[in-house]
């Protein structure tokens, strides 16, 4: 029940995942972000000029999702973190999240190596068993798009080892966000647009 409150066009064009109601915590105690990360997903498209743009420090799907959730308030957040034993505190780092509001953590993983995903995940994991964030996101790709990229000649940047949803499923599913609720998006080739 709780995805098909997704606005219909984010059900249809995204394959969506949620584990621990993470769509029920959202759209209920987090209004807010849940509205801004429904229109962000609702305007976003796959342009074909950020499949054939080679990434640098940061994808232009990831510069053009961050940048609206900024302008709505987000921001990119790390967390200095550190455990006491017998009142000696031992340093427990987390690395930071692309996009973070009201204890809500997003990271958007278009095209790194799927070891990222434990990372994303391990934080999410941490970060909720602190009681500082309450749910995490994951934006990522669909397995389909292989096609689009190797039309475009550009198949060998996405190869096998990045971030796709058939590497991160099992992930989550294996409990490497522990109880952290999560909630995964992976952009359909139907968002593709070849004039932009």
């Amino acid at each position: 029940m709780p995805i098909h409150s997704l606005p219909i066009f984010i059900q249809e064009n995204y394959e969506i995942h949620e584990w621990r109601h993470a769509t029920a915590i959202l759209e209920y105690d987090f209004p807010q972000e849940w509205a801004d990360l429904c229109d962000i997903l609702s305007a976003f498209r796959l342009c074909e000029s950020y499949i054939t743009t080679p990434g640098g420090r940061k994808s232009k799907v990831s510069e053009w999702i961050d940048s609206q959730l900024y302008a709505k308030g987000w921001v990119e957040k790390e967390f200095d973190t550190a455990l006491v034993v017998d009142g000696v505190p031992l340093d427990s780092p987390t690395h930071s999240f692309d996009c973070y509001k009201n204890r809500i953590a997003l990271e958007i993983e278009w095209n790194n190596k799927d070891p990222f995903y434990d990372r994303d995940l391990n934080n999410f994991r941490l970060l909720f068993d602190l009681r500082v964030i309450s749910v995490g996101i994951i934006v990522t790709r669909c397995d389909e798009l292989q096609a689009i990229f190797n039309e475009l000649g550009r198949g060998t940047s996405f190869g096998q080892s990045t971030t796709h949803m058939r590497k991160l499923l099992p992930k989550i599913e294996g409990g490497g966000g522990g109880g952290c609720p999560i909630l995964v998006f992976g952009i359909k080739d139907s968002l593709y647009d070849k004039n932009c």
